[in-house]
């Protein structure tokens, strides 16, 4: 059955072009020259042509070697290196020489750590504000084993918007989340929401889920205070990852969008394409 699912086409929606602008170029060394990793590659984003050609990317702390292995993920899983103290000055430049006035920053999870990466979550927060005066900040947090008082250190940082994804819908968690709970996300994202910085999150579709659980998530959300949603296509990056079940119509997204909405969401974007920090920057509009 999984050679089957291996071999489902792709649908046209959903055909992408590497970028090759001197922007992309440029990207791709900042990144390089400051030897840094970013969601972009390690999870091959369908967007990163788009968004190096702007010169934007999403900068991805604590190394690039999770501690977990979520079954939709291609990061790589296994023991990380120690975390490197001078990261964060590295993100800063990075967005500098970039000329970014709007950043995102996620991470792998590193529960190998006391603190789960809190407090170089916190170094590197800061040290972009440091250097980048007026910056506006999007940081896509892991779950940090549940534990609110490091959500704390994070959310006294002050960045403009704390996402956290929630992946999919209940029934599928445990077989795509490899320790990340269901409720546990929604507990940490009402927490953020508590704090009064807004709360983002973001689900795939094509996992196999029902239109009935998609909504339920929706409300799950929204009952949790975040009013900042993303929705797009799961699409298998690696054969080691669970394959793909249905693709969506673009139609469908559409009509999610309007549902979300509808329900009381302030901003949602929905298409194939769309990723957690796919035009990260409109979200800013509407917090």
């Amino acid at each position: 059955m999984e050679k089957l699912k291996d071999k489902i086409r792709k649908p046209e929606w959903l055909r992408t072009r590497l970028g090759n602008s001197a922007g992309f170029a440029t990207t791709g060394q900042i990144v390089k020259g400051h030897s840094l990793h970013t969601i972009c590659e390690s999870g091959r984003c369908p967007n990163r042509g788009e968004c190096w050609n702007r010169k934007t990317a999403t900068f991805m702390i604590a190394g690039d070697i999770c501690t977990r292995s979520c079954k939709f993920c291609n990061t790589r899983s296994g023991k990380p290196l120690p975390l490197d103290a001078d990261e964060p000055r590295k993100i800063a430049e990075s967005i500098r020489s970039l000329g970014l006035t709007h950043a995102v920053i996620t991470s792998v999870d590193r529960d190998d750590l006391p603190d789960s990466g809190a407090s170089h979550w916190v170094k590197t927060i800061r040290e972009v504000k440091a250097m980048n005066p007026g910056i506006t900040i999007e940081v896509l947090i892991p779950d940090f084993r549940g534990n609110k008082e490091h959500l704390d250190w994070v959310i006294q940082a002050q960045p403009n918007i704390i996402s956290h994804n929630i992946e999919t819908v209940e029934r599928l968690t445990p077989e795509i989340r490899s320790v990340a709970g269901y409720q546990t996300s929604l507990k940490m994202l009402k927490h953020v929401s508590d704090s009064g910085i807004p709360a983002k999150s973001g689900i795939m579709l094509g996992l196999g889920e029902t239109p009935e659980e998609v909504v339920q998530t929706m409300e799950d959300l929204l009952s949790s205070g975040c009013r900042l949603l993303s929705i797009g296509q799961y699409l298998q990056p690696s054969a080691k990852n669970i394959p793909v079940e249905a693709y969506i119509h673009p139609s469908i997204f559409n009509n999610y969008k309007k549902t979300a909405l509808s329900l009381g969401f302030k901003h949602v974007e929905s298409s194939p394409l769309v990723r957690s920090s796919y035009n990260s920057i409109n979200f800013l509009n509407h917090i």
